[in-house]
């Protein structure tokens, strides 16, 4: 058995930001365990066409890396390179275990350590664990009837097939959220025939997208400012909590209207414009960013379903509409999103007196501070339940949590103990918090069902708040709401 002072679990930015942070405090008896064949997370995963952030790059990047970033919203390539960058600078490849899934993770409790089995039958023990294998990962593909009878290839977006020559095909790509807008208009020019099936319409926004300049890529190179720059695009992304939370008008005024001319300035068909026109509010679920979406649908090659032509079942030679279409394929894209709700932590994890995290989230899933959970010591969740974040950079809420976590192992090390657990009262209260404040949002009140919704109804992807005010609490340890031993 191999022991180390912290496991990490997961390689992309969760990862790499508590490895780097680790490093930056003193502490190297660390792995990071990747289930991959690579190490990167997201942005080296999902490699399908057209992928690119849909938040600005200087704020989409860790704060102790800068970048020459080359445009506004950074592609999956310039992401990917990033993420080397981080890599290849920190050392992390040296402190990484590739095809290494975790299959257990079991606290010892005589020995005060987690002991970790993988899927190969390897066994790890440490005194902390460190979760960062993001709630975005594991990709969801609904069961169609007759999937397991067709023919022609199908695979979903996270694991995109390089080796298929999409080309003069006929395709289905089934989502019409986040990465179908981007995989449609990438490959609408180059295939034969491209249907669409939408189950709702998402409200899209056009994206301030371009390519910096040669002398703003230089002047980013200066570290006063590049922090200036991501100051201020931090403060302006801010302010949309307002809308989010605060103020049905602003969200209307500067939102949903903008939305609705955008549509009615790209389809002069009515009929059409109903198609592609929510029946919530803007913000409920999330809102997309795309300069090119309407324009390919209304290409000759480009058919939209809506929810009445939508997926009756799927035949050896493709799909059979509701409304007695027939459709021959070569290939379906599937576009569906991910087990978001039940795969924050994607292992069995058994922690005090045998209790298992799976039965505690089972109502919904719910953290402390979205990081540690009563009855699991030494347990820590990069991107728990409720630290999604609808208006800002998701990094900017996973070092807020490290700095959580890392006054959490400091604790514990200045004072000689083993081990810190979140006490059961101020997990309750915390929690009551995040629900009560997650009434007034658009999110719960916007009239949608979406993935950021456990099957009980409760919000559990987003925190209902400004992104400072998470920041403010995380670095703000109450030793107090902690029991040491």
């Amino acid at each position: 058995m191999k022991y180390y002072k912290v496991i990490i679990v997961g390689s992309g930015f969760g990862g790499q930001s508590a490895a780097v942070n680790l490093q930056k405090n003193g502490i190297d008896d660390f792995i990071i365990l990747e289930r991959r064949s690579f190490m990167g997370g997201t942005w080296c995963q999902n490699t399908y066409p057209g992928a690119a952030v849909d938040v600005q790059s200087l704020l989409y990047s860790l704060s102790f890396e800068s970048y020459q970033w080359s445009r506004m919203f950074a592609t999956q390539k310039e992401l990917a390179d990033y993420t080397h960058h981080v890599i290849e600078k920190y050392q992390l490849r040296e402190k990484t275990k590739l095809n290494a899934t975790v299959q257990s993770a079991n606290w010892v409790a005589y020995e005060k350590r987690w002991q970790v089995k993988l899927e190969n039958g390897e066994v790890y023990a440490a005194q902390f664990i460190i979760n960062a294998t993001g709630p975005l990962s594991t990709p969801k593909i609904p069961e169609f009837e007759g999937l397991n009878t067709f023919e022609g290839n199908y695979f979903h977006t996270n694991q995109w097939d390089h080796k298929f020559d999409y080309q003069n095909k006929k395709i289905a790509i089934i989502g019409s959220g986040a990465s179908a807008i981007q995989v449609i208009p990438a490959i609408a020019d180059t295939v034969k025939q491209l249907h669409i099936f939408q189950r709702t319409p998402h409200w899209v926004l056009p994206k301030p997208d371009f390519k910096f300049p040669s002398f703003i890529q230089n002047l980013l190179r200066f570290k006063p400012i590049y922090k200036a720059a991501r100051y201020l695009t931090y403060w302006l992304l801010e302010s949309r909590v307002i809308a989010f939370k605060y103020s049905e008008f602003a969200r209307k005024l500067f939102a949903e209207n903008k939305a609705k001319r955008f549509i009615k300035k790209s389809f002069s068909d009515p009929a059409f414009r109903k198609k592609v026109t929510p029946d919530f509010s803007i913000g409920c679920k999330r809102i997309l960013l795309s300069n090119n979406l309407y324009p390919t649908y209304q290409k000759d090659n480009v058919s939209l379903h809506t929810k009445e032509q939508g997926i009756k079942k799927i035949t050896r030679n493709g799909i059979e509409t509701i409304d007695g279409q027939s459709l021959d394929l070569d290939l379906i894209i599937f576009a569906t999103g991910f087990d978001a709700a039940t795969s924050i932590v994607s292992y069995e994890v058994s922690g005090k007196n045998s209790k298992h995290l799976r039965e505690f989230w089972e109502a919904y899933p719910r953290a402390y501070l979205g990081t540690v959970v009563p009855d699991f010591p030494n347990f820590f969740i990069i991107t728990g339940p409720n630290t999604g974040i609808g208006h800002t950079s998701a990094l900017f809420i996973i070092e807020s949590q490290m700095n959580y976590i890392l006054t959490a192992i400091q604790q514990v090390d200045r004072e000689n103990h083993k081990s810190i657990e979140v006490k059961k009262d101020a997990e309750i209260e915390y929690t009551k918090l995040i629900h009560t404040e997650m009434e007034q949002t658009v999110w719960k009140s916007g009239g949608c069902k979406s993935w950021y919704q456990s099957k009980s109804g409760h919000v559990i992807a987003m925190f209902p708040g400004f992104s400072f005010n998470y920041y403010r609490l995380a670095k703000n340890f109450k030793k107090n709401h902690h029991t040491f031993e």
